[in-house]
């Protein structure tokens, strides 16, 4: 009995020992984009599903919601090696130089952000519903404007109606972004701006809903701006006839050393093994390729560059 007692224990425990062994295998991540309804949110949940998806459950990732990229960053004073996050690479130099949106805000923690991979560019998009009647940026003038408030796309917004001066001439709502849809619907805006990859989950609504002008920038405007020229092409949106030219700005998915580099590796190799399924789905994918590294232009995790190095990318000295 005592040797019967005792094989049922031993099998007991090698049964405890490889069930503790199987959920620590999970590795937990936290993912921070962008608000719930914009293309960089479903981007978000698109990642994690393939990354679940690519490591056989190995990676549970959570989607949190976003105020904007200058939120991402910030937070990275109080988060932990689980925390992944997007944002321009222009951000994250702001924040390591305590200037911009981080003037008196600097911490030592902005030292230790490091990339692991690039997603879409953010895409300007200035929507206008068609009874507006506008089919350029100076026909905002006198109407009631969307911008949001603290993400990218609504500093970016502001900053392109002053350069084009316009600003003092176009009546700002005070609301979020999330409810640009229905308050364009509702007759009380006229147009809204989003910084989202094409297509945008957002414009798609209002354009089959309602229907919209996505208005194109000149050269000379998007030369103002300093932002990469980008083409969405006609048929994108319900109702786009034609091309729509417009700027966009790169954006990259981050963690910190705080990470170790295994993951990192994991993370980055899933990443790329997944991307080609995930453009089959999702369109915006297809326009990432490893051309996009160029892009990066602070440091790089080591896992992520001991996964870029076995691939054979071509990675800069300061990428390192």
């Amino acid at each position: 009995m005592f040797k019967s007692a005792l094989k049922t224990a031993c099998a007991v425990a090698a049964f405890t020992a490889v069930a503790l062994s199987g959920a620590s295998a999970e590795t937990r991540i936290t993912y921070k984009s962008a608000k719930a309804g914009s293309s960089y949110y479903q981007m978000a949940v698109e990642i994690a599903e393939a990354l679940k998806k690519g490591t056989d459950g190995e990676f549970s990732v959570t989607v949190e919601e976003s105020q904007g990229s200058v939120q991402n960053v910030m937070e990275v004073r109080a988060r932990g090696a689980d925390y992944v996050f997007t944002t321009p690479p222009a951000l994250v130099g702001a924040a390591q130089n305590a200037s911009g949106p981080f003037e008196g805000k600097g911490s030592d923690k902005f030292a230790e952000i490091r990339a692991l991979f690039p997603i879409p560019s953010l895409t300007m998009h200035f929507v206008v519903a068609e009874s507006a009647g506008a089919s350029k940026i100076e026909d905002l003038a006198g109407k009631t404007v969307l911008l949001g408030k603290g993400s990218f796309g609504a500093s970016e917004g502001e900053k392109y109606l002053e350069l084009f001066g316009i600003k003092d001439q176009v009546e700002i709502a005070d609301a979020e972004l999330s409810n640009a849809v229905a308050a364009l619907k509702n007759g009380q805006i006229d147009a809204f701006v989003t910084a989202g990859s094409w297509p945008a989950p957002n414009v798609i609504e209002a354009a089959a809903s309602i229907g919209v002008d996505v208005l194109s920038l000149t050269e000379e405007q998007i030369a103002e701006t300093k932002r990469t020229k980008i083409t969405i092409p006609a048929g994108t949106y319900s109702g786009q006839d034609e091309d729509i030219v417009t700027t966009s700005l790169p954006v990259v998915a981050y963690t910190t050393t705080a990470m170790d580099d295994d993951t990192a590796y994991q993370l980055t190799k899933t990443f790329w093994e997944q991307k080609e399924a995930m453009g089959g789905n999702a369109p915006w994918w297809n326009g990432v390729d490893t051309a996009l590294m160029a892009n990066i232009t602070g440091k790089l995790h080591p896992g992520a560059v001991r996964y870029y190095e076995e691939a054979g990318v071509e990675l800069s000295d300061a990428q390192k």
